[in-house]
């Protein structure tokens, strides 16, 4: 009898394991993104999910082996917003184990100087969830898998221009979103040398591309994903793409928690075999996005700087 219930003891240790795996096999591979980032994510109420970042962690959790579950948030253009307190948050507060189409920067990856956040709006939250302050962790990079660069667009009237850098954009009506890193470029560029050609708009408040359309800018400097975005809900548009990417750009990856490494080199490795089989580049040439390779420097270092020293 004792060696009956010796050999069943030491089969269900064996056995464990096993069950384990299948237990995490089951377990969706949560991931955060933000609702209204098209062509990388984009989530409406009566439509469907669509976007390369979608694409993309589909293609990962069948890799892995487990079900998708997206937790769709929404990021506000405001003041006192941090978009890596918000990310944190979501993660620590278990709505997700992963952050998708996060820009890797110094800055948004440096160790919290917080030990709460506040979640940002994501879908089915409460009216508790809106108050709560979240203890949060430290967030740990995946690989990137897409580079984001600036571009130059142009409006019908200057679609020819051949821009090679900003200096080429000099006599033309420049009009910017005033506070963003476009206004810094622009109105910083070569001590000032394009202030008196710019117009600043309000974001939020005005149609900087519509406006470009209708003729009354000549150009602007904006994210390409934003173009992308464009482009494709106005496949008659006139507005032109320069070519021409501004030298300072960020590599898009993933965020998690330190605590959750291993879930990253898992990612990693998939991110990796995609990669290598151009599989990344597809997903983004299906969803309408210009996809550029991830390069580097792999972590963006502090972005002014690099501005006021061009």
């Amino acid at each position: 009898m004792r060696a009956f219930l010796a050999g069943l003891a030491t089969a269900l240790l064996l056995a464990t394991p096993a069950i384990s795996t299948v237990q995490a096999a089951e377990e969706p591979l949560k991931v955060c993104l933000d609702e209204d980032l098209p062509p990388l994510s984009a989530h409406h109420r009566g439509k469907p999910d669509t976007g390369f970042d979608v694409a993309l962690a589909q293609t990962i959790a069948d890799r892995l082996g487990r079900p998708l579950k997206i937790q769709w948030f929404e990021s506000k253009l405001d003041e006192d917003s941090s978009p890596s307190l918000e990310a944190n948050a979501l993660l620590s507060d278990g709505r997700c184990s992963l952050v998708g189409g996060y820009a890797l920067t110094k800055d948004s990856l440096v160790a919290p100087g917080v030990k709460t956040a506040k979640l940002p709006d994501f879908d089915g939250a409460s009216r508790d969830d809106h108050r709560r302050r979240i203890p949060i962790g430290v967030l740990v990079p995946s690989a990137p898998y897409i580079y984001s660069p600036m571009t130059v667009v142009l409006g019908p009237k200057a679609r020819d221009r051949k821009v090679a850098g900003i200096g080429d954009l000099a006599g033309l009506r420049i009009g910017i979103e005033s506070g963003t890193l476009s206004d810094a470029i622009l109105m910083t560029f070569d001590k000032g040398k394009l202030i008196d050609d710019i117009t600043h708009l309000v974001p939020g408040r005005s149609d900087l591309l519509g406006e470009i359309e209708r003729g009354e800018f000549d150009a602007t400097l904006l994210d390409l994903r934003r173009f992308d975005a464009y482009r494709a809900s106005h496949p008659d548009t006139k507005i032109a793409a320069s070519g021409y990417y501004y030298p300072i750009g960020a590599n898009r990856g993933y965020v998690a928690l330190d605590s959750d490494k291993a879930l990253l080199d898992a990612v990693n490795k998939t991110l990796s075999d995609l990669q290598s089989a151009g599989k990344i580049a597809e997903l983004g040439q299906t969803a309408g996005l210009t996809y550029l390779a991830p390069r580097e420097p792999i972590i963006l270092g502090d972005v002014w700087l690099k501005i006021l020293n061009r």
